[in-house]
């Protein structure tokens, strides 16, 4: 039989869909000319693999991948060119890194005899995605294809996950190999799992079996790790209560017994106060991020600490523990769980319930139910939760459309949050949508923006027309970059420096990319206009003119303990 011999980017398609890949987010260019060719026939017809979404900005490529990844629990992938195209994919890279999502970015790359010429389009992209990537590679022959894709998808998916760069040289799109398939489950120094310490395990046990006043923090690791009914029988055989990080919020759903809310400088004041309370704090798949802690050197000091982590980087980074767990928690929660003693906490969980009433009063109810004056961003949040019932996947931009967002809506499925976290890439928020609607086509997106975010990324409006993306998107519009501004009157005496913003007429925007538009600035006209955008098929834009100091409550103030968070802001 004769032997097969096809280009390196031929070899580059089949390495793709030998793993499972089925959604490319990408933009063309030079360097990455030869791909694209090839890719043309795998998005025709009868041999059509992929589904390749053109994106207008290679920024979105990365954040549509990661919207894609956050709700399929799969790799999502973007597809760029060199120079200039790779380096717009870099945000969305150290975006993946920092909320250890997983993506592939392939680039191409001037061949390799014009490295160090300055070429057009040249830039050392493994030197400058190195420091923000899980690995970063470059493809300089065709006969390491199928190795490097391979490697690249076990590493940007096992363990804790991650982005992985693929730097893909010209000249290997364009040699000629005999293509060996090949699969890559080992790395040598990589241990992806850890092998669970049955000795942490018992002392975790332990502590948890005499602890008096238990509290779990639940983080992004329970959904990575597909851990949601795991963590559900190990809260409730030792009646542990929880709270939930910003990417841990749909790890439990909102109506769980068990759930106290949301952790952090903008999370409910019953959880923040009683960390401060607790005897054991039991941190699960969680890094104890600053935001989280508040100042660390203050943080539960009373509590013993007991660290649930794939990453053992992550133990004794921030907060000392006391008893460190280092394994896939879907491995140690079960774990442990068969160890402990069924306990009952009444009297501790009761004494959650003063600070949660004091919370609705002062802050909760004023926020989704006002009575007068403009739009409230938390009402508006609030409507669409009540309207969706939880069932919606909820995407978020960064800044106080965020921060209400994620307070006010409802979480009832796993994988139902997709916001930027660790790193809060303004603009993440419509591309992330873009690669939501692909990683489950069966659910509805709902995407928060505010006016500052919607403006970053607005060009992908011209993505989701070509492609027809059922995205509900919600523009809080106070004309200014909220977040900031409202830091700016706590802390910089409401010298209010280039926060405030003269806006476009969205509406005309809107018409120009045929999306149907709503404008709402009247109380008593939210409730139908929402019940008239999650009827209309397709994507919708509704424009919400909201109060221009709406402040984003409570708040644990920079560099205070957790447990001087407040409900009011004094100025």
């Amino acid at each position: 039989m004769d032997k097969e011999w096809i280009t390196g980017a031929e070899a580059m398609m089949r390495a793709l869909q030998a793993e499972g890949v089925t959604t490319i987010f990408g933009y063309p260019g030079g360097a990455i000319m030869p791909v694209y060719d090839v890719l043309y026939d795998y998005t025709q017809g009868e041999k059509k693999v992929f589904d390749h979404i053109l994106v207008r900005h290679e920024q979105a490529a990365a954040h549509a991948a990661e919207g894609f990844a956050r709700v399929s629990g799969k790799v999502g992938v973007a597809l760029v060119t060199s120079g200039p195209g790779a380096t717009n994919t870099l945000s969305g890279v150290a975006d993946a890194m920092m909320d250890s999502t997983p993506i592939v970015v392939i680039a191409g790359q001037v061949p390799i005899s014009m490295l160090g010429t300055d070429a057009f389009q040249e830039v050392d992209l493994v030197g400058v995605s190195q420091p923000i990537s899980k690995w970063s590679y470059q493809i300089r022959r065709a006969e390491d294809i199928a190795w490097a894709v391979s490697r690249a998808f076990f590493i940007a998916r096992s363990g804790r996950p991650g982005p992985v760069v693929l730097d893909f040289a010209k000249n290997a799109q364009l040699e000629k190999i005999e293509y060996h398939p090949t699969k890559v489950n080992f790395v040598r120094s990589y241990v992806p799992f850890p092998t669970l310490n049955q000795n942490a395990v018992r002392q975790a046990a332990d502590l948890i079996n005499h602890a008096e006043r238990p509290l779990a923090l639940v983080g992004q690791g329970v959904e990575l790790g597909d851990a949601h009914e795991e963590l559900k029988a190990f809260l409730e055989k030792a009646d542990i209560p929880a709270g939930r990080t910003m990417l841990g919020l749909s790890a439990l759903p909102d109506d769980h017994p068990l759930n106290i809310g949301m952790l952090g400088m903008h999370g409910n004041y019953a959880p923040n106060k009683k960390e401060q309370e607790c005897d054991v704090l039991i941190a699960i798949g969680m890094r104890f991020s600053d935001r989280v802690t508040g100042n660390v050197k203050a943080f539960a000091r009373q509590a013993k600490v007991i660290h649930l982590d794939i990453d053992k980087s992550e133990i004794d980074k921030n907060v000392k523990t006391d008893v460190a767990v280092v394994a896939d928690c879907k491995v140690s929660l079960p774990a442990i769980t068969a160890l402990l003693e069924e306990k009952h906490h009444d009297a501790w969980k009761a004494s959650f319930l003063p600070l949660y009433e004091e919370e609705k009063v002062k802050v909760i109810e004023p926020a989704i139910h006002p009575t007068k004056g403009p739009l409230r961003m938390g009402e508006v949040v609030h409507q669409f939760a009540e309207a969706t019932k939880g069932e919606a996947i909820i995407v978020t931009d960064v800044g106080q459309n965020q921060l209400f967002t994620i307070r006010y809506s409802k979480f009832r499925h796993k994988r139902s949050l997709c916001t930027s976290g660790g790193l809060g890439t303004m603009g993440y928020g419509m591309p992330a949508a873009i690669g939501a609607t692909y990683g489950n086509p069966d659910r509805m997106v709902l995407c928060f923006m505010g006016d500052g975010g919607f403006q970053m990324c607005m060009e992908e409006l011209g993505t989701i027309m070509e492609h027809a993306r059922p995205i509900k998107m919600i523009m809080l519009n106070n004309h200014y970059l909220g977040n900031v501004r409202q830091w700016q009157d706590m802390f910089y005496e409401r010298r209010k420096s280039f926060t405030k913003m003269k806006n476009p007429a969205y509406e005309l925007i809107a018409q120009a990319y045929k999306i149907p538009y709503e404008l709402v600035y009247e109380r008593e006209k939210l409730p139908e206009a929402i019940d008239k955008m999650l009827k209309t098929e397709g994507p919708y834009i509704m424009e919400c003119i909201i109060m221009e100091d709406d402040d984003i409550l409570p708040m644990t103030p920079p560099g205070s303990n957790v447990d001087e968070m407040v409900l009011e802001i004094y100025i």
